[in-house]
């Protein structure tokens, strides 16, 4: 094993070590978040409201996140968008340790991480490609999918056990604790050089944003792929949001089933992610990305059928699994494809696609599951992802692109 890889292994590693703290944390809180206002509530109004609150905010942010992750120090930006959130989160952990705690408060919370993450998550993407050879993107982005998974398995248990003995308040000190730790590694451990690819003159931060949209529109597999992706975000909304609010009303409002359904979830992402780093990570990108969209639109219909709790957790699973199937390979694609001057800029407007169509559908589904069932919503959304995902299959941009490389 040469310096060289033995150098980008270690700091790939550091780095996925204190991301992952990061998510363990915010994890824990948003499970402590959602199960709040779903167990107080059980409205799907209220859940939307929650949902938009968390998105929205990084739709309007995340273009300057993906000018500032081109032009300047991503792991700077991470971490200051970090240490943002924490700081919001210790706020809200003092006010309800002291009684002043509410679903409003709540939800701007939520606004206010939703703006960090708008900054973090662009910077996140586009500083993988300056640490882990092209060759190897697809693997990697399967072992994070795995691992993120993990996290996801464990902090369910844990928030639903925290929840149980323990104030509402403590889970946000946890957040704070580990965001620290994460902060500590990132700048104190990992030693990647600054890279700002974008060296051209600057110009205003809009002319910089309609760049990378320019480049975007120019480029016929990121277009065509990031329509599809808008369509997806909004489809595979009710499976993401509304199957807790199924479960509480027609299998029992427990908080252990809402844990069990997310545990079963992070497994099957488990079980994804290890296939991509495993075998498939030599795999066509793309072939996997439109093999997860078939599992998406049957899964989907599925859930909407069965009665049974247990089935239904099967169900969940076998869509946990689908999941780093569609997100490793997309993410694969778009760090191989992009130009690096832009990338920050890219990965940005797959941010407002995914925060913006996400809540808007949101606005559509949320209400209309205080209407009709969430079964029925379930079988409308996987009709619409049935049809486009032959679409896909059939779309000629996307056919001529799968002969190649991907």
């Amino acid at each position: 094993m040469g310096k060289k890889e033995v150098l980008w292994k270690r700091d790939i590693l550091v780095f996925l070590v204190s991301q992952n703290l990061s998510l363990f944390g915010s994890s824990l809180v948003q499970y402590a978040i959602t199960w709040h206002i779903t167990l107080t509530t059980q409205s799907g109004t209220m859940m939307a409201l929650a949902i938009i609150s968390g998105f929205v905010p990084s739709f309007f942010i995340s273009p300057l996140g993906g000018v500032w992750a081109d032009r300047f120090d991503r792991k700077r930006l991470i971490v200051l968008s970090d240490g943002a959130i924490a700081v919001t989160t210790l706020i809200v952990a003092v006010l309800f340790t002291i009684g002043l705690g509410s679903i409003p408060l709540l939800l701007v919370a939520m606004a206010v991480r939703a703006l960090g993450a708008g900054v973090q998550v662009p910077a996140v993407n586009a500083m993988v490609p300056d640490i882990v050879p092209e060759k190897e993107l697809l693997r990697i982005n399967g072992i994070t999918g795995s691992v993120r998974a993990v996290v996801n398995i464990a902090t369910p248990a844990l928030s639903a056990f925290l929840l149980s003995v323990a104030p509402f308040a403590a889970l946000f000190y946890i957040d704070v604790v580990t965001a620290a730790f994460a902060i500590f590694l990132m700048t104190a451990v990992l030693k990647v050089p600054r890279t700002p690819f974008d060296d051209s003159p600057s110009t205003s931060q809009l002319a910089e944003i309609r760049q990378g949209l320019v480049y975007i529109r120019n480029h016929t597999l990121i277009r065509t792929l990031f329509i599809y992706i808008a369509l997806f975000y909004a489809l595979i909304s009710p499976l993401a949001f509304l199957t807790p609010l199924q479960v509480a009303r027609s299998f029992g409002s427990d908080v252990w089933r809402l844990g069990t359904l997310e545990v079963f979830f992070g497994a099957g992402m488990i079980i994804g992610g290890s296939l991509i780093a495993g075998v498939l990570h030599t795999k066509k990108p793309l072939h996997i990305l439109l093999s997860s969209m078939v599992i998406f639109t049957v899964t989907t219909l599925y859930l909407a059928l069965i009665g049974n709790f247990i089935l239904y957790i099967a169900g969940i699973f076998i869509s946990g699994i689908a999941l780093p199937l569609y997100n490793s390979p997309f993410i694969t694609i778009i760090q191989k494809e992009s130009d690096p001057r832009v990338i920050g800029r890219v990965f940005s407007v797959e941010m407002m696609i995914s925060s913006a169509f996400m809540p808007l559908s949101m606005l559509l589904f949320g209400p209309l599951s205080d209407i009709i069932s969430v079964e029925l919503i379930l079988v409308i959304a996987s009709i619409a992802m049935g049809l486009m995902s032959v679409s896909m299959i059939a779309s000629r941009s996307l056919r001529s692109s799968s002969r190649s490389q991907l």
